[in-house]
């Protein structure tokens, strides 16, 4: 009787998971279906935990501290620099797009920037009226066809697509400053990036926590619309019902 019993309760603790699995697994399907523009949600909302600890004990007090502490000309000088070692790859990206007056005039704010505004610490094409544009290796697979791929959420890197992640891993070999040797030299440059770049994010911290009531629903639903409106270039076509 007791082994009878014993038998029983396996198999009822085997039918409770293989139906707690078998939920687990329609939620997730349901999950997909409500959303299917993020699949992996699950793997997402972990990510953008762990990003957020990162972000509040690490990224963010340094930015801080550095937002302070930098007088104003010489972040301008900094963020100057590096949109100017950018603006190649931003020529070959508009190229490859199809888009050689823009690709004409990206290479022309890399030449006169990097000589009369010394090395791109001066914007000086802005001022004579060369308008920077924004290209990078996603946008062009996607205006070569790729799919999305659904989105993610990276830890430092922040929101992706499947098909904007490769395009970073694309454009991460293109970078001119992973390039820089010394290696602790390239180190630097690239933290003072990341740095300058999370400093200049620090006024629409409040914005997003005075606005979202699911901080992360609402930065997916933002990176999406602006991706969308970067692949068209401002004008996306109407989206199906």
């Amino acid at each position: 009787m007791t082994v009878m019993l014993k038998a029983l309760s396996a198999r009822g603790v085997g039918k409770l998971m293989a139906g707690a699995a078998l939920a687990l697994i329609l939620s997730a399907e349901v999950a997909a279906e409500a959303n299917p523009r993020d699949p992996y949600e699950g793997f997402n909302r972990t990510m953008f935990s762990v990003n957020e600890a990162v972000d509040k004990y690490a990224a963010k007090p340094v930015a801080q501290v550095y937002d302070k502490a930098v007088p104003l000309p010489v972040k301008a000088g900094l963020g100057n620099f590096f949109g100017n070692t950018a603006d190649l790859w931003i020529g070959v990206n508009s190229a490859l797009q199809g888009k050689f007056g823009d690709a004409g005039i990206d290479v022309s704010r890399l030449l006169i920037n990097s000589t009369v505004g010394i090395f791109g610490l001066f914007d000086v094409a802005s001022e004579l009226g060369l308008e920077k544009h924004d290209e990078d290796a996603g946008q062009t697979l996607a205006v070569w066809g790729v799919g999305d791929g659904g989105y993610l959420f990276w830890p430092i890197l922040g929101p992706r697509t499947v098909r904007d992640t490769a395009g970073w891993g694309i454009d991460s070999y293109a970078d001119p400053v992973w390039r820089v040797r010394p290696i602790a030299s390239r180190n630097s440059m690239v933290a003072a990036r990341f740095v300058d770049i999370r400093a200049s994010l620090l006024p629409a911290d409040k914005v997003i926590d005075e606005a979202a009531l699911d901080k992360y629903a609402y930065i997916r639903e933002a990176y999406l619309q602006r991706r969308r409106n970067q692949i068209f270039d401002g004008r996306p076509p109407r989206l199906e019902d």
